[in-house]
């Protein structure tokens, strides 16, 4: 069975640790996938990896080289609040409706 994580597709999120950490310069993006089985998250214009694409003769396509976005453990990157900057994520339950929140201002994410 899969493990529950709190970040979702869309997120805005910075990098922790990996190829493209930064301390100085942190590097952010968007969450375009998230793998909740392998704990793997895409983000957009980070881990970028080359890969090779085959081309097909019959329909005159020509194989190349092209630049893609490569998965991350999920651990690697955290959720950026827009007031507090990279922050944890905690679940607040109001009425029957569970909303993610900020857990240093506890501003709804």
């Amino acid at each position: 069975m899969a493990v529950k994580y709190k970040i979702k597709k869309g997120d805005l999120v910075q990098i922790i640790a990996g190829k493209d950490f930064n301390k100085k310069n942190p590097k952010t993006g968007k969450v375009l996938k998230v793998n909740q089985e392998k704990g793997r998250v895409i983000v957009e214009g980070i881990n970028i990896v080359k890969k090779t694409v085959k081309g097909n003769p019959q329909t005159g396509e020509k194989g190349s080289i092209v630049e893609v976005e490569a998965a991350l453990d999920i651990s690697n990157v955290k959720v950026v609040c827009p007031k507090c900057g990279p922050v944890r994520v905690g679940i607040k339950i109001d009425a029957n409706e569970k909303t993610r929140v900020c857990k240093k201002c506890g501003e709804k994410l």
